[in-house]
């Protein structure tokens, strides 16, 4: 397959001519409005699938030195803050842990803990929901690519339980016995999942780095902490909402548990290297809940894991130089923070957030709190990657809703967890989304309503229940 998309190329490149040589707005520097051009171009074309996000960045990295509008004059400064995003800690902090991630699937722990919990659970089809649900849960704080816990464990697991029970893909008529209930509870919990903790998912350090900017300060713990409540609760409800809007014809499989027993005995008993892999864990969840306290800082915490694993040969350095998928989310991701960074520090974001609380400057902000919410998360229909999506929305409507008086903790927090939870919309709308649509298993119309369906309980659980929690805990 192609991987550069001429016209879509030149399409990013037009509008990036028009919105540079448009006079800089009043209020606004000349060369932060050029940065705007480069970075609005740059989320367009990640859009449009232009090229792949890597090159849509590297791209911008040259032009952003080449016309020096970071530094202005200065050839040699603005190469050099072009590049600054590669020494953020946030990124090597979620770069990291995708190495870490590999030793679950190299080390075969993912799939044992995802059958130990299908042993459990997995005496009915809700049962079944529930225990791929927990698996995913239990593997998200330490796994932050969802798409590698998704489509990497979940998924083959969920697919291959669905199959045993006579729900094929390739068989339309068998898709409802099990199949596509499981494919989008699957999904749902992978979001779910995703929210709950910084390294959920990738975009959601991006969100922190970008709120930190604004002086909002959320820890690993601060946000496992706001994330728990509405996360739990969201676990707990969606299957049973998804069971009775999108029931499977099978509501008994008696027979998963000892399938996922037979499995656990081919895999045989638990290995050197799993143990290992299971202290890690331990010692890395310990250290991001109580990093704080004892002085450590989160990436530091990465680094110890990734140390460990590598110095008892879980790892080896040919694994971490293989990981492309790490690899191409610290370019992509330094890039992305060092153009947003430089918008907020050459003055832009605050002028756009200016100019959206003029329009809206008349709400009180418990009117506003919604409205901003609400809006972020459906304009999610319109963006095919979850990162373009925080890194084109989050930074801005934090500014307009920390402008209006909105609690600077409760607002970051709650665009964080949209983050994840709008990728339930469409069939594009998150990493795994792919993974979990190509199966065959629910057709684009079901997959659209369910997900808006799905999305609005979501939406209120998040408000609701999230915004309330946060009170309870001090945030606002």
């Amino acid at each position: 397959m192609k991987e550069i998309n001429i016209k879509n190329v030149a399409i990013t490149f037009v509008v990036a001519l028009i919105i540079w040589f448009i006079p800089a707005p009043e209020g606004v520097a000349q060369n932060a409005w050029h940065l705007f051009a480069i970075f609005a171009a740059t989320i367009l074309g990640i859009i449009l699938k232009a090229a792949p996000m890597g090159t849509m960045c590297m791209m911008a990295i040259g032009f952003t030195a080449l016309t020096q509008v970071v530094a202005p004059g200065d050839a040699g400064k603005s190469i050099t803050k072009a590049l600054s995003g590669f020494g953020d800690k946030v990124i090597w902090l979620i770069g990291i842990s995708f190495f870490i991630a590999r030793g679950f699937i190299k080390t075969g722990l993912g799939n044992r803990i995802a059958f130990l919990f299908i042993r459990v659970f997995g005496k009915s089809s809700l049962g079944l929901a529930y225990g791929l649900g927990l698996a995913d849960v239990c593997l998200a704080p330490a796994i932050p690519s969802n798409t590698a816990r998704g489509g990497g464990i979940i998924y083959p697991i969920m697919k291959s339980m669905a199959i045993s029970f006579d729900s094929v893909p390739e068989k339309p008529e068998t898709h409802r016995k099990l199949g596509s209930f499981l494919t989008l509870n699957s999904y749902y919990m992978n979001l779910i999942a995703s929210s709950m903790f910084l390294t959920g998912t990738a975009s959601n350090p991006m969100c922190q780095k970008f709120a930190a900017n604004l002086g909002i300060d959320i820890t690993w713990m601060s946000w496992a902490a706001a994330g728990f409540l509405p996360g739990l609760v969201a676990f707990f409800v969606v299957p049973l909402v998804l069971y009775k809007l999108y029931p499977p014809e099978l509501k008994k499989t008696g027979d998963a548990p000892k399938m996922a027993a037979q499995k656990l005995k081919e895999m045989g008993p638990i290995s050197r290297n799993e143990w290992l892999m299971l202290l890690a864990f331990f010692i890395l969840l310990f250290l991001w809940i109580f990093g704080g306290t004892l002085s450590i800082d989160a990436t530091t915490t990465a680094f110890i894991g990734l140390t460990l694993l590598l110095l008892t040969s879980v790892l080896t350095w040919e694994d971490v130089k293989g990981e492309k998928g790490a690899w191409d989310t610290i370019v992509w991701f330094a890039v992305l923070v060092m153009m947003a960074s430089s918008l907020n520090e050459l003055g832009f974001i605050g002028w756009f957030s200016n100019l959206i609380k003029v329009q809206i400057g008349g709400l009180s902000w418990q009117v506003a709190f919604p409205v901003i919410i609400v809006v972020y998360f459906f304009s999610h229909y319109i963006f095919a990657s979850a990162t373009a999506h925080v890194a084109a929305m989050y930074a801005a409507l934090l500014g307009v809703g920390v402008s209006l008086g909105i609690p600077p903790m409760l607002l970051a927090m709650m665009l964080g967890f949209m983050g994840s939870i709008y990728g339930v919309l469409t069939h594009y709308g998150h990493g795994p989304a792919p993974v979990f649509f190509g199966s065959g298993y629910v057709d684009l119309k079901a997959w659209w309503l369910r997900g808006l369906e799905i999305g609005i309980v979501l939406l209120i659980i998040y408000m609701v229940v999230g915004g309330l929690w946060m009170k309870v805990l001090g945030y606002y």
